[in-house]
């Protein structure tokens, strides 16, 4: 059983940030179970264009407003609490958040707590480097 708080990913390698969201890596490719889990929380008044060319991505809002805009075709769609998007054909989309948002998101292949978006505002592809030591995962496993 893997067991782990917030308070244990703030601040380590598993908290990764940009300009426009913050993503704290709860579950990664290490852990074993085939899709990573994220909170990510995304900043007021930003828009993130983003591409996962490579993963299929589901993202629930627990928190603030905003939309979900597909590119190219334009179609735009509201995120308020409770919403789910899923982009399972790869879709291009645009993430604007009105307020802050928090998300809980599934990544499928895990990502492996490395990736951060590359000039189209996709994730590559990354295979895990071999670990030195005990992971995160080890901490957390009981």
């Amino acid at each position: 059983m893997i067991v782990r708080t917030l308070d244990q990913i703030i601040g380590t390698a598993r908290d990764v940030g940009a300009q426009t969201w913050t993503s704290r890596r709860l579950l990664l490719k290490e852990d074993g179970m085939g899709f990573s889990l994220h909170e990510t929380l995304v900043r007021a008044g930003t828009e993130t264009s983003m591409w996962y060319k490579h993963h299929v991505e589901a993202a629930y809002c627990i928190e603030g407003e905003g939309e979900v805009e597909v590119v190219p075709s334009g179609a735009v769609y509201p995120i308020a609490p409770g919403t789910v998007y899923a982009l399972d054909q790869h879709e291009r989309h645009l993430l604007r958040a009105t307020s802050d948002l928090r998300l809980v998101c599934v990544f499928n292949p895990p990502c492996t707590g490395r990736e951060v978006h590359d000039a189209e505002g996709a994730y590559p592809l990354l295979e895990e480097e071999p670990r030195q030591g005990p992971s995160l995962a080890e901490s957390g496993k009981s």
